[in-house]
């Protein structure tokens, strides 16, 4: 049986020993923080400090999400980030597929201690994509790109319908953050599901290809979809996440620039 989804933002103060560290985690395209909501409570667990906002146009309806830019989902993250860093002595940036954009924007536009994604959307497959700032004129959404989860009775919470508007400004985002993703220098990590319905590999390889001074370390999630973070791999990105951070402030991450093809070196 499925929880009801809580579109609510999340945040919990640094209770951990040592020095103050700080996650700013954010949900996907047409989802909300319940679909991370797991995630984000699982390193406030872990003693550190979350932000997880709500991001604008999502939790409400998806003609709301239909009028909002890409520059207003950045923003929210970005203010999140910040909110830590006035707080906190090493803020890293995670996220579920597009928030896995956000996340690696800002960590190339802010001095982030490393990064960790789930499925990271930054390119769209779809034929149609270039032209989205025409079809929205016309077209004003498609069938939903919700619930992509292996795990049964399972519901992320997400918009029945895609906005063809809001789709476009995705495009543009993914587009503007894959020229900045040279200038990431902290540590990425990624956990990518072997089957993924929702962002294919091409994303994967636009992001090795980006990666060029960047540490990249990848896990491949064979018992879950897209939404990995409400699948059956979801303890084991929990318990990764935690294990990372962890290692990135104490030095002992063991990981070299990525390459553009294969597995990180």
């Amino acid at each position: 049986m499925s929880i009801a989804a809580d579109h609510s933002p999340f945040s919990s103060p640094f209770t951990g020993d040592g020095p103050p560290i700080g996650v700013a985690v954010s949900h996907g395209f047409t989802g909300s923080p319940h679909g991370v909501r797991a995630w984000a409570r699982s390193l406030a667990d872990a003693g550190f400090a979350v932000r997880m906002p709500l991001l604008p146009g999502h939790g409400t309806s998806w003609q709301e999400l239909s009028r909002t830019r890409w520059q207003e989902w950045y923003a929210a993250y970005d203010k999140a980030y910040l909110e830590l860093e006035a707080e906190c002595d090493h803020v890293f940036t995670a996220g579920l597929s597009m928030g896995g954009a956000l996340a690696l924007r800002v960590a190339a536009l802010r001095p982030v201690a490393g990064t960790i994604v789930v499925n990271p959307g930054l390119v769209i497959d779809d034929p149609r994509a270039p032209l989205a700032g025409i079809l929205k004129l016309v077209l004003k959404s498609t069938p939903a790109i919700a619930n992509d989860i292996l795990k049964p009775d399972t519901d992320e919470g997400a918009y029945p319908r895609t906005p063809v508007a809001a789709a476009h400004e995705l495009n543009k985002m993914f587009r503007d953050t894959r020229r900045l993703l040279p200038r990431i220098t902290a540590p990425v990590r990624v956990f990518r599901s072997t089957v993924d319905h929702v962002v294919s590999d091409s994303s994967i390889v636009a992001l090795r290809r980006g990666l060029t001074n960047a540490p990249l370390e990848l896990s491949a999630l064979e018992n879950s979809y897209h939404v990995a973070t409400l699948d059956h791999d979801a303890d084991r990105i929990f318990s990764g996440t935690t294990d990372f951070i962890r290692a990135v402030v104490s030095g002992n991450v063991k990981a070299s620039p990525a390459s553009p093809e294969g597995n990180s070196r």
